[in-house]
């Protein structure tokens, strides 16, 4: 064993582990303090586990939690009560009069663009044209499908009325139509017109209670089937063939399989509680005139999809001497509006779609309302 100054070094020799047999007693005071507080401030492993588990839950909460809890809708007013008593004394007033014969189309016809708009079949009684295009500005590749749904469908004609003179209100589902209150005097029309799922039950006080005709295509028919007790007529849009057998499917209440309704972008009900004869194909000729007409008012030419709500506009000048239209136009100014009257969605939701050309159809129709061959009853054009 070799000793040196305070260090004893036991030699290879013999059966020890060499210690540091002073070690301890030659650390300072000031080094056994830090190691002190080193130990005070490392918590041990169990604990750094249980830690990290509560800040990891704690950062999830924070982000997801929110998105799930309810949050309050804003209220969004735009008109005063002095406003809405004005649009209703308009509306009272256009009902008071005596209904004229002819009076849209003839507006219609001194109108040089708009008066494309004019004489087109409404309802399709055969699909041998020659359909230049696909659907829904055609029916080129859907011709034989087409033909098979017509063998179900017994009328095509146009639904009965007045013959004399035909009133018609077009419901548009716009946010603007909540809160006018104009439900009565849109029941007082010969010819109400509604598009996709926009529902009446719940909204008579601002939408009215019938309908007359309800544009849809598959994914925007109603689930609710109180939505059909009082609705005449159902018209079918042809967006794709699918929507096609979609609708013999309806009609004859054999189901569609599974992998063709793989193909809708959203579920769509089975059935639909009307008969036969209370259904129809809208002829795709309106919306193709109607994307015509559209494109001189675009500021960049394409192929021109209407929206459901100027297509069934267009309609309603096929059927009727005098055409109002309630629940039309787009508040792009203000993000927040309402884009329905009923829901939740906002402004913002039709400002990012990239479907429809909204800024065309609202020229066209401030310029309908302006010649006198639409009456806006929202006051929004």
């Amino acid at each position: 064993m070799v000793t040196l100054k305070h260090l004893i070094v036991m030699d290879n020799d013999e059966d020890h582990v060499p210690l540091l047999t002073e070690a301890g007693i030659l650390e300072s005071p000031t080094t056994q303090h830090c190691r002190a507080e080193s130990r005070d401030f490392f918590i041990s492993r169990r604990n750094n586990y249980i830690l990290s588990i509560f800040l990891l839950l704690g950062c999830y909460s924070a982000i997801l939690v929110p998105a799930y809890l309810p949050t309050p809708e804003p209220i969004w007013t735009n008109e005063s009560s002095a406003e809405n008593q004005a649009l209703l004394n308009f509306s009272a007033s256009l009902l008071a009069q005596t209904c004229q014969v002819g009076w849209s189309v003839e507006q219609v016809r001194t109108l040089t663009t708009p008066a494309g708009l004019l004489e087109i079949p409404v309802f399709l009684e055969n699909a041998t044209d020659d359909w230049a295009l696909p659907p829904p500005l055609g029916l080129q590749g859907s011709e034989e499908v087409a033909a098979e749904v017509l063998k179900a469908l017994p009328y095509t004609d146009i639904p009965t009325g007045p013959e004399s003179c035909r009133r018609c209100v077009v419901v548009g589902s716009g946010g603007i139509l909540r809160g006018k209150n104009l439900g009565p005097h849109i029941d007082q029309y010969n010819i109400i017109i509604r598009v996709n799922n926009a529902p009446v039950f719940g909204f008579e006080s601002d939408a009215g209670s019938r309908t007359t005709i309800r544009l849809i295509y598959p994914e925007g028919a109603p689930s609710n089937m109180q939505e059909y007790e009082r609705t005449d007529l159902v018209a079918l849009v042809v967006f794709k063939t699918l929507d096609l057998a979609w609708l013999t499917s309806a009609v004859t209440k054999e189901p569609l399989s599974w992998w063709s309704k793989l193909w809708f972008w959203k579920d769509v009900v089975d059935s639909i509680p009307l008969q036969p004869e209370n259904v129809r194909i809208l002829n795709p000729e309106i919306m193709y005139r109607t994307g015509q007409v559209l494109q001189t008012y675009a500021e960049q030419q394409r192929k021109m999809v209407p929206t459901l709500g100027i297509t069934a506009m267009v309609l309603a000048l096929q059927l009727c001497d005098e055409v109002s239209i309630a629940g039309f136009g787009y508040d792009l100014q203000h993000p927040g509006a309402p884009l329905h009257y009923y829901g939740s969605l906002r402004m913002d939701a039709m400002m990012s779609q990239v479907v429809h050309d909204v800024s065309a159809e609202t020229i066209l129709l401030r310029e309908l309302a302006k010649a006198g061959a639409v009456r806006d009853l929202t006051g929004a054009l």
